[in-house]
């Protein structure tokens, strides 16, 4: 089975959790693109459900597949979110925000009922930090938040697109990609980068995930929290 495959199988399990009315949040990446895929599918099928976006990106791919997508503004309650991520622990702890998104993917699992996240047996790893920590940075902070993740023992590196011009968020605010090395302590980092003035937001999700659907060679293993 390719990584596509696996994402794909990990995506359709998480979409066959949607029931009829819910409120169905949408994550943003390569990996939740296939859970679009897949709820757009079970719509055609029949299925009534109402969708937010946590990126216009995504936004833009659901209504062309026939999604009905309103805005997140006036949503106080998500059902359910299905998202993506580029690491996760066994401890349900994870990396997000490859994609540029973790702002609103951290908003939308915030207000949502359950999380469930989709990857491909690659991202499962027993320590986060081989893939660097996305800090979402106000252009204002910029070399103030530069300094500061260094002081905590990062190599912060901002990121770029074509013609080495920043890359943007929705929020119009930069992405600096943060290398920790491995993080033995997810919830005491998370904390210590929410203290840090002119960090919008981060990418460590230490208790957001309700369930993980992990596509494997032999078919798609389900990890549930226990509370």
């Amino acid at each position: 089975m390719t990584v596509d495959a696996e994402r794909a199988a990990a995506a359709e399990a998480a979409v066959n959790e949607v029931r009829a009315g819910m409120l169905v949040g949408l994550g943003t990446g390569r990996t939740a693109a296939f859970a679009v895929r897949a709820l757009a599918q079970r719509v055609k099928e029949g299925l009534r459900a109402t969708c937010v976006a946590t990126s216009t990106a995504t936004e833009r791919l659901g209504v062309s597949l026939g999604l009905r997508v309103i805005p997140f503004e006036a949503v106080s309650r998500v059902d359910l979110t299905i998202d993506g991520a580029d690491e996760i622990d066994p401890r349900f702890c994870a990396i997000k925000g490859g994609g540029g998104a973790l702002l609103r993917e951290k908003v939308v699992a915030a207000a949502s009922d359950r999380v469930l996240i989709v990857v491909d047996a690659n991202k499962v790893v027993e320590r986060l930090g081989s893939f660097p920590l996305p800090v979402e940075v106000l252009p204002f902070a910029e070399a103030w938040v530069m300094r500061a993740l260094t002081e905590l023992g990062a190599a912060p590196t901002r990121r770029v697109v074509e013609a080495g011009t920043p890359f943007r968020t929705d929020q119009q605010n930069f992405v600096v990609d943060a290398a920790f090395g491995f993080i033995d302590d997810a919830a005491d980092l998370a904390a210590r980068l929410a203290s840090i003035p002119g960090i919008v937001e981060h990418g460590l999700f230490v208790g957001e995930i309700d369930e993980v659907f992990v596509g494997r060679e032999d078919g798609v293993e389900r990890r549930t929290k226990m509370r």
